[in-house]
């Protein structure tokens, strides 16, 4: 049973006609006649009776006709939907989005993505980029904007990037090891060889989360091993305890723009280092389908990404 097959019972039995039917349906009647034959052997029963004042329906006739009549209205129902979604009047997007990201970006686009689409629904999951990937997999989500890391792509996910963030060593104000520090021309941080601080406490984030993994790369490529002197869940913590003293750690430059008192602390690029960065990224599962607000919110991302590099 298919659309076709459920217009031809359907126009017949309005109809009464097979000819009648044929040409509103604009195919030959023998053809037309072929058709309910097909379908009638198909299931085994007679749809309709031939008399000499026109076509009837048997009881099996009006079964099938209330229900090609009910699916044929269900489906144009679809089609309507589908025709208000992809003319952005309607539809839902689900985005996942670190924390840090969503109070950075959120404030600045869903006012105006609102304003321009005020019935598309916008779903926020506030993940950590491991579990976006996740969820991106999974399909729970339509995109994400989540930081990735050249050593670290998940296939087969596609990374958009919106820009390079290159991570800092945070100190203590004056830290002893400071003096070996260089002036990084227009840049209110200056840097450092990372290798002077292999014999430091550093404040670590847990293992799952991505800034730690960027992190264990940097210092593999450092070709260092230093002692975590505490390991915790929040970036925001370890860097005011690194203000304090009790360690040294390290957050994306980005990051340190959210801190209250965040100039506590120092923060010093890692010299001759390529990996010691990460980037931003709109993330896409290639395999799930993309509606259209999915890509006008993304589109509206990038716009706002090129006029407003953060670094």
């Amino acid at each position: 049973m298919n659309d076709r097959e459920l217009i031809y019972v359907k126009t017949i039995a309005e109809t009464k006609s097979i000819s009648k039917a044929a040409q509103k349906l604009f195919i030959a009647q023998p053809s037309l006649s072929q058709a309910i034959q097909k379908i009638e052997d198909d299931l085994g029963t007679k749809l309709f009776i031939r008399k000499h004042d026109g076509i009837s329906l048997t009881m099996a006739g009006e079964k099938y006709y209330l229900a090609a009549t009910e699916i044929l209205n269900i489906y144009d129902d679809y089609k309507n939907e589908v025709t208000y979604i992809n003319d952005l009047k309607r539809g839902r997007v689900t985005i996942g989005i670190t924390v840090y990201m969503g109070t950075y970006l959120l404030p600045k686009l869903l006012p105006m993505f609102a304003e321009e689409f005020p019935n598309i629904e916008i779903y926020i999951k506030e993940l950590d980029s491991v579990n976006m990937e996740k969820s991106l997999l999974d399909g729970t989500i339509d995109f994400a904007v989540m930081h990735t890391h050249p050593l670290k792509n998940s296939e087969p996910l596609n990374h958009e990037v919106l820009y390079k963030d290159p991570f800092m060593i945070v100190t203590q104000k004056n830290h002893p090891l400071s003096q070996y520090a260089k002036k990084v021309p227009d840049s209110h941080h200056s840097s450092i060889d990372l290798n002077l601080f292999k014999d430091e406490k550093f404040i670590m984030l847990r293992k799952d989360k991505r800034i730690r993994q960027v992190c264990d790369i940097i210092f593999h490529r450092a070709g260092i091993n230093p002692a975590t002197c505490l390991t915790l869940q929040s970036y925001e913590s370890a860097r005011r305890l690194a203000s304090t003293g009790y360690g040294v750690t390290m957050i994306p430059l980005q990051y340190i723009n959210i801190f209250e008192g965040q100039y506590d602390a120092d923060y010093f690029f890692i010299e001759d280092n390529e990996y010691a960065f990460w980037y931003t990224c709109i993330s896409t599962n290639p395999n799930m389908y993309l509606s259209k607000a999915a890509k006008v919110f993304m589109n509206m991302i990038n716009d706002y990404f090129n006029d407003n590099q953060p670094i």
